[in-house]
């Protein structure tokens, strides 16, 4: 076997450690190195206060954001796609370079500071900007869960895309966590092809297009009647902000608007989202008619920057265009939440705090 795809030995396999044992799994009869399996989640009795989250890192240069969250101690980080660089159709070569992220010293460290879940975007799915077009996404998958360290019994391994939940913390202070997976079912991007559109892409109206796909939308609807105290739902491209011509939820209008009227029908409270995909970090926030502000913090990139921030008539406060990560910190008693960006030198750019009762139905207070 070529000596670039041998295997990494993570330092232990204690809860603790920043890696189990590496793994193998066979992708098109190659085995390639796999694992870097962080320890448990925290479902007991203890409550969460603070997560954090990030995405867009390239395994090929120094993630300094890192090392700040580290020192930040969040009791959970959430990888929100871009993880990786991948960028390819060939295995070999995407499982490689989850090898070199898992070798990077201030990745580790993070696996030694807290629990870690994950969902992908186009870059660690496999192509720029692909949907359910991208030939490797069965195969990639299956990279994707074996670096992350899925629980083999996991229903992401037994379903098509990579789509979970997660409910963690007490009775009376219970997160539900949802990772969408916004590539595997994803329909064709429109070009934008001049004016009056801008950038890459237009905005796609035709009632078939969709996001998530018919299947993930069920059981989307169905994880939102479970009963939660706080609910985050993760989707690695921006779902709150105006139309700007590249890649978001507003490229998918009648996608977005479902997602709306599915919350309210559902009448699934104290509920905001998180995204990356854009380089940049801000809070958005849309009104939709009945229903509360739907907030949607974004952070991107722990390594990787953009030189043009995007208007955003529903951005609230300013925008960060240095490396940063995203934190949710959560005060039970008070009933209260702030969203945060900080930058990789420590810098805290913004912080926005709203009350539970903020994110609340009219019609039921």
């Amino acid at each position: 076997m070529n000596i670039i795809f041998k295997i990494l030995i993570c330092f232990s396999i204690l809860i603790f450690s920043a890696c189990s044992s590496s793994k193998k799994l066979a992708v098109n009869g190659v085995e390639e190195l796999l694992s870097c399996k962080n320890y448990p989640l925290p479902f007991g009795a203890n409550a969460l206060s603070k997560i954090s989250f990030g995405s867009c890192q390239s395994q090929d240069n120094p993630i300094l954001a890192l090392d700040v969250i580290v020192d930040n101690k969040p009791d959970l980080f959430i990888y929100l796609g871009d993880n990786i660089y991948g960028d390819t159709e060939n295995m070999k070569v995407l499982a490689t370079k989850y090898s070199k992220l898992c070798a990077r010293a201030s990745f580790k460290k993070l696996f030694e500071t807290c629990p870690i879940i994950a969902t992908w975007d186009d870059h660690d799915y496999g192509a720029n900007d692909a949907g359910k077009e991208y030939p490797q996404k069965e195969n990639s998958k299956r990279i994707f869960l074996e670096f992350w360290g899925e629980p083999k019994d996991s229903d992401r391994f037994k379903h098509e895309g990579i789509y979970t939940s997660y409910y963690l913390g007490p009775e009376g202070k219970k997160i539900q966590i949802i990772l969408l997976d916004t590539r595997t079912f994803r329909s064709k991007l429109l070009r934008a092809n001049g004016k009056p559109y801008r950038n890459d892409y237009r905005p796609n109206n035709d009632k078939s297009a969709t996001i998530l796909g018919d299947a993930q939308w069920k059981w989307l609807a169905s994880e939102l009647e479970k009963p939660a105290d706080l609910r985050i739902i993760g989707s690695s491209t921006q779902f709150g902000i105006e139309y700007n011509g590249y890649e978001s939820w507003a490229n998918f209008p009648l996608e977005r608007e479902k997602m709306l009227k599915l919350i309210k029908e559902k009448q699934a409270e104290h509920l905001f989202f998180i995204s990356g995909d854009v380089h940049y970090a801000e809070l958005s926030k849309i009104q939709s008619e009945g229903l509360f502000p739907i907030y949607d913090l974004t952070s991107s990139g722990l390594n990787r920057d953009w030189p043009h921030v995007e208007p955003n008539k529903n951005r609230v406060g300013k925008a960060c265009d240095l490396f940063n990560f995203g934190t949710i910190e959560i005060d039970w008693e008070q009933k209260k939440l702030s969203f945060l960006i900080t930058d990789a030198y420590k810098k805290l750019w913004f912080r926005e705090t709203v009350n539970f009762s903020d994110l609340e139905l009219a019609e039921k207070k």
